[in-house]
């Protein structure tokens, strides 16, 4: 578990667990450790479906902001680790189910957008802090999970809203006690690996290609304001301060 991640695979059911304390912040290889694990596990002929869940705290909180305090440099490296990571679960070749409990942030909305099923513990609460953190992307994946308006509250306020709320805005499947998470994850899971294999490829490709719009396309369109954005002092402003575990100061309001 070296990149904060580890895999096992049983009766179909490929299950990637995310384990990378205090926060499941994934670095910058750490991201493209996870694409390049999650694509591997797509392509292994016995494997029927992919189980994507975190232990700790809460799912992800997304990219590591001390690694990109110290190096911001990386944020190139970074959002092409973000963007793989995400295309890798939405263009699997398998249907990928994420199970989230705790906070949803950044990434982790990356990953539950990018999903086909998803599943929360009733702890659950998905937020978009981009604008606090000096960043952008992520309403891509969040319009997937939310109604329009609703992603731009979020966006523009940081403001989460919790698993009970998600679940009556159609985000998400089921919400279960977090004790029950995992098994109920395993348990939609058990029924796509009872499937013929070829059959179910076949329905995720054919599911992908009647999409409206392209989402990877809309991703990397955010990620162009994502390196414009750290171009701005307000960008670094806010990764210190966060750091710092202070408010933010800007010298002047755009």
């Amino acid at each position: 578990m070296s990149h904060g991640f580890s895999s096992t695979l049983h009766d179909g059911i490929a299950e990637l667990v995310i384990s990378r304390p205090p926060v499941n912040a994934l670095d910058d290889a750490g991201w493209h450790a996870l694409a390049d694990e999650i694509e591997r596990l797509g392509a292994l002929p016995e494997a029927r479906v992919i189980v994507l869940r975190s232990e700790g705290r809460g799912f992800c909180a997304g990219v590591d902001i001390k690694e990109l305090d110290r190096h911001p440099e990386k944020i190139v490296s970074v959002n092409a680790g973000n963007y793989r990571s995400f295309r890798a679960v939405h263009r699997n070749p398998l249907p990928v189910i994420v199970a989230v409990h705790g906070f949803v942030l950044g990434g982790g909305i990356g990953l539950a957008g990018a999903a086909d099923i998803v599943i929360a513990a009733e702890d659950a609460t998905f937020g978009v802090p981009e604008v606090d953190r000096g960043a952008m992307g992520g309403g891509a994946h969040l319009q997937r999970l939310f109604p329009v308006q609703k992603v731009r509250m979020m966006y523009f306020t940081g403001e989460p809203i919790g698993a009970a709320e998600a679940y009556r805005l159609g985000a998400l499947e089921q919400v279960v006690p977090r004790e029950q998470l995992r098994e109920a994850a395993l348990a939609i899971a058990r029924k796509i690996a009872a499937k013929s294999g070829v059959m179910i490829r076949l329905a995720k490709e054919s599911l992908n290609g009647i999409e409206d719009g392209n989402l990877e396309d809309k991703y990397r369109w955010e990620q162009g304001f994502t390196l414009q954005a750290y171009q701005a002092k307000d960008s670094a402003e806010t990764r210190r301060a966060f750091v710092e575990k202070r408010e933010a100061q800007f010298q002047a309001k755009a």
